[in-house]
């Protein structure tokens, strides 16, 4: 766990509206709010469908309300009594909403609310403008997990107050990504007898989601082309097999054989050893095609102190300009591309310890907005 968050002088109730509670940034980011509340002594709600994290979270502390709130069809709509019945019997200071659907459905909840709570909101993603987005720029404070964020929905919502929108960058917890990581031989023994074709050259790692934008079609080539300067290499594609992508691996697969690759590159699902993966890595790859809002993978990286080589746009860009601008290629350059990556791998520039983009100082960034917000008036 990370550092305790100071407990406030007043108790306060949060709840979080979230669609679910599987995996992915936002749901993680409910998570670690909901540790830091009730270790400052508040407490923490989350309103979601459900899902894995569910267990997790009541575990830390938090309660859970069931009930599905983010889903795009017309009879999530019906539940708003359902919503506004739960908020009524929790009476919350905060209603704190990291989702387009849940949002709306906050916002239609809360003024049926005898008392209404000040009404928070967390972007997350870039996500296309337009009035359905839009909600998430309606809350008293408008959290944005990156400057690319704040950047991005400042530019798209010109009526949209500077003031309202706080910079809150998602962290990682430094003691789970120790600076010079090394796993242990059994580990390592395990991992290399499991995938032999990575072991005997520089192993490069790209851990993203079977989505065609996160760019293990560039990642592939990369590979390819640094065969062809003479530079032998590893890939895995880590979280690439998932239920439902089938038809996309197989098409990497295809590309795989083409180029030769076969005995050079793995697929793999997720995996919940990813620090150790990371530190015997000669390089961590982010090629989103897209712009990320943030690019946790890069601070996890450097965390452990590895090299991390990335599209210089988005969040990704933002995050290595600022920690390893070493790192940084223009966006498809795919010449640049290949050069950056064997200089990096030849003599990687140091990577001092991390000092910011920590999980504790965005918990308490957070629980400082709440509490700001509580000393003052609902609308």
């Amino acid at each position: 766990m990370s550092a305790a968050v100071t407990r406030a002088v007043r108790s306060l109730t949060v709840v979080q509206l979230i669609p679910a509670m599987h995996s992915g940034g936002a749901e993680r980011s409910a998570l670690e709010i909901g540790r830091a509340l009730v270790a400052a002594g508040h407490r923490s709600v989350v309103i979601s469908a459900g899902g894995r994290l569910t267990e997790r979270l009541q575990a830390e502390g938090s309660e859970h309300v069931t009930l599905d709130i983010g889903r795009k069809s017309l009879g999530t709509l019906g539940r708003i009594g359902a919503l506004r019945r739960a908020l009524k019997a929790i009476d919350p200071d905060i209603v704190h909403a990291r989702s387009r659907m849940p949002a709306w459905m906050g916002r239609w909840a809360i003024r049926g609310l005898a008392r209404k709570p000040h009404f928070v909101t967390t972007v997350h993603g870039l996500n296309s403008p337009g009035r359905y987005s839009a909600v998430m720029l309606r809350g008293e404070r408008v959290i944005a997990v990156s400057q690319t964020v704040r950047a991005y929905v400042l530019g798209h919502y010109r009526w949209l107050e500077p003031s309202r929108v706080r910079v809150i960058p998602r962290g990682i917890d430094p003691d789970a990504f120790p600076y010079g990581h090394r796993p242990d031989d059994a580990w390592q023994k395990a991992f290399f007898a499991q995938f032999p074709q990575l072991a005997g050259a520089p192993l490069l790692t790209l851990p993203a989601r079977g989505t065609r934008l996160k760019g293990h079609h560039d990642a592939i080539e990369l590979v390819a082309d640094l065969r062809d300067r003479g530079v032998g290499t590893r890939l895995l594609l880590l979280g690439v097999l998932e239920p439902g992508r089938e038809a996309y691996a197989e098409e990497l697969r295809e590309l795989i054989r083409q180029r030769g690759l076969q005995s050079q590159v793995v697929l793999s699902p997720p995996r919940d050893d990813v620090r150790d993966i990371y530190a015997v890595s000669a390089l961590i790859l982010q090629l989103s095609n897209k712009p990320e809002a943030f690019g946790r993978t890069v601070v996890e990286a450097l965390s452990l102190c590895r090299p991390v080589l990335g599209y210089a746009h988005g969040g990704v860009g933002e995050l290595l300009a600022e920690l390893y601008p070493a790192g940084r290629v223009p966006l498809g350059d795919r010449e640049k591309l290949v050069e950056r990556a064997a200089e990096l791998l030849r003599v990687a520039p140091p990577i001092p310890m991390l000092q910011s983009y920590r999980l504790a100082d965005m918990q308490q960034a957070t629980l400082a907005l709440y509490e700001e917000l509580v000393a003052q008036p609902t609308d």
